[in-house]
């Protein structure tokens, strides 16, 4: 079992490696509860695909089918959010804007309308709550719509402003004991008779620890030190995004508004946030014309009048998709080492399960039924040997 391999009297020493929103959650539940914790990132706290995502806290409207195992645990997490979000922000005075306004997934022509109904009889299935609304109900919802077919109203999908987060779980973690190294990237896990013991980093510097947590998103696989089979199958996923600022004062959204090839997500600031590309071009930061065109002409298919807004920022991200885009989470073969990887488009959203669970793990050796499927194991087996190298 992957709990901290210590002398019960004493506080147990982790070390994560990687400082986004998962790993920063995870670090201030662990610190909660009396761990010594260190977490080390490569860059800022946050500023990799936590900066870069949109905030969705999207359950209902995105599930399909193949996914039961990942719906359940998104819904698990989903329900922890305005519990998650108010004990933070009650500890660090600083609002992560949860909003929990519904979402629209817009149906623009009568193609859209089949393919969105298909889709809603197996969300409907599951008992979530979403239904099919007419164009005029969902024009009352968003007068800025363009003319639509009709849409699937998603009341408990919401969101969060993602850098937000990042920023009052960074205050957070430091409030509750916990290291942060910024700046510090991780070049290898440390290994001692099958055991993670440690981590080297690039200047050379080793800490020691009762448990490492590998926790560094898309750059979960370049981090050395384990065989090639125990590395996690992580990959970027390449997303470009734009950001419009409409007037605060008279929004031309106030839901997330799904359509097809393009996501509208609007902030309290008046920043209207456009995505995503989906690319597999690994960690290229290039932002295109052919990119940045797509997710336009998307969005004003969808609210036309966007095309009088000044763009405010375009930028890049890469999320961490896994083998079968589902998280990697718990323990595997090595003991002491715990995965908390390959959360893919769901990141921000499985922030208060994955931490929960984690920590859980960690501190207590439970393995929370609701990540049982997402074990590293599912890819495959280890080698006979490969393990304890």
């Amino acid at each position: 079992m992957a709990t901290a391999h210590r002398r019960s009297s004493e506080k147990p020493k982790v070390l994560i490696i990687g400082a986004g929103v998962v790993g920063l959650g995870i670090a201030w539940r662990l610190a909660q509860r009396g761990a010594a914790v260190t977490l080390f990132d490569k860059g800022a706290a946050g500023s990799g695909a936590s900066h870069a995502a949109a905030g969705m806290l999207a359950v209902c409207a995105e599930a399909e089918p193949g996914e039961e195992n990942l719906i359940a645990l998104s819904r698990q997490s989903q329900a922890l959010w305005p519990e998650f979000a108010a004990e933070l922000e009650g500890l660090t005075g600083r609002s992560v804007d949860l909003r929990r306004e519904g979402t629209l997934v817009v149906a623009l022509t009568a193609d859209d309308q089949a393919r969105i109904q298909h889709h809603l009889e197996f969300q409907q299935s599951l008992g979530l709550p979403v239904e099919w609304i007419s164009a005029r109900e969902a024009r009352r919802r968003e007068p800025h719509l363009a003319s639509i077919a009709g849409a699937v109203w998603s009341p408990e999908d919401g969101q969060v402003d993602n850098r937000k987060l990042a920023a009052a779980l960074k205050l957070a973690c430091a409030g509750a004991g916990a290291e942060l190294q910024e700046h510090r990237p991780v070049r290898r896990i440390l290994i001692g008779n099958g055991r993670a013991v440690g981590v080297e980093l690039e200047d050379g510097t080793e800490h020691r620890a009762d448990v490492v947590v590998l926790a560094a998103g898309a750059w979960s696989r370049s981090i050395e030190g384990l065989p090639a089979p125990l590395r996690p199958p992580v990959r970027p996923v390449k997303g470009q995004m734009i950001a419009l600022q409409m007037d605060p004062a008279a929004p031309l959204a106030s839901h997330v508004v799904r359509a097809p090839n393009v996501y509208l997500v609007p902030r309290l600031d008046g920043r209207l946030v456009l995505g995503a590309t989906v690319e597999e071009k690994g960690f290229d930061t290039t932002l295109t014309a052919g990119g940045v065109l797509a997710l336009l002409e998307a969005a004003w298919r969808t609210i036309p009048a966007i095309e009088e807004l000044p763009i405010a920022e375009m930028w890049v991200g890469h999320r961490p998709g896994s083998r079968d885009d589902a998280p990697i989470l718990g323990p595997g073969p090595v003991e002491g080492l715990i995965y908390a990887t390959g959360h893919h488009r769901n990141g921000i959203l499985l922030v208060p399960a994955t931490a929960d669970a984690v920590s859980r793990l960690v501190l207590d050796g439970v393995v929370d039924p609701m990540i049982a499927p997402f074990g590293v194991g599912r890819f495959g087996p280890v080698p006979a040997g490969e393990a304890a190298e």
